[in-house]
């Protein structure tokens, strides 16, 4: 092979390497936020603050750093997604899917969690002060032990949480 080849090939190489595979996909974020359901999508640190976005199937969607805050997002299917780090301050959830979610190191400060599910989701590091989710399930004490919460964590009977620092 020629020497002017081989170069083209290692750049070939180098660039497809150094390419950002897991930025997020701006035209998914834009449909999520007009009201798309996205299933599977890119929405790494999308900002879906705010908004109203009731019943929509983010099922393995990858959120990561994404910010929900005071979004209202009742019965969305965020079932198997990547949650890491999201900020869900004062978000209204109720009838939510985590199951089998990673939630490491989200905050859910002040979220209403009414009847959300949470069988199986990664709850590690996550913020639970002052959320409402009593009526949660799929809730186990070993996921709650590695997350926190203060006094005005509502969890369903039996269970507790360790408290934030």
């Amino acid at each position: 092979m020629k020497p002017i080849a081989l170069l083209a090939a290692a750049l070939g190489v180098a660039l497809s390497v150094a390419t950002p595979v897991s930025a997020q996909n701006a035209g998914q974020i834009a449909a999520v936020r007009n009201g798309a359901n996205c299933p599977r999508c890119n929405l790494f640190q999308a900002d879906l603050s705010n908004l109203t976005l009731k019943g929509k199937n983010l099922a393995g969607a990858r959120l990561r750093q994404a910010d929900l805050s005071t979004a209202v997002m009742n019965r969305t299917r965020f079932a198997g997604g990547d949650l890491r780090d999201v900020n869900a301050y004062g978000a209204v959830m109720t009838g939510a899917s985590f199951a089998r979610a990673d939630l490491t190191n989200a905050s859910f400060v002040g979220a209403y969690l009414q009847g959300a599910n949470f069988a199986g989701a990664r709850l590690s590091g996550v913020n639970f002060s002052g959320a409402e989710m009593d009526r949660a399930t799929g809730l186990k004490q070993s996921q709650l032990s590695q997350a926190c919460g203060d006094d005005s964590t509502l969890l369903p009977r039996g269970l507790s949480i360790p408290r934030c620092r």
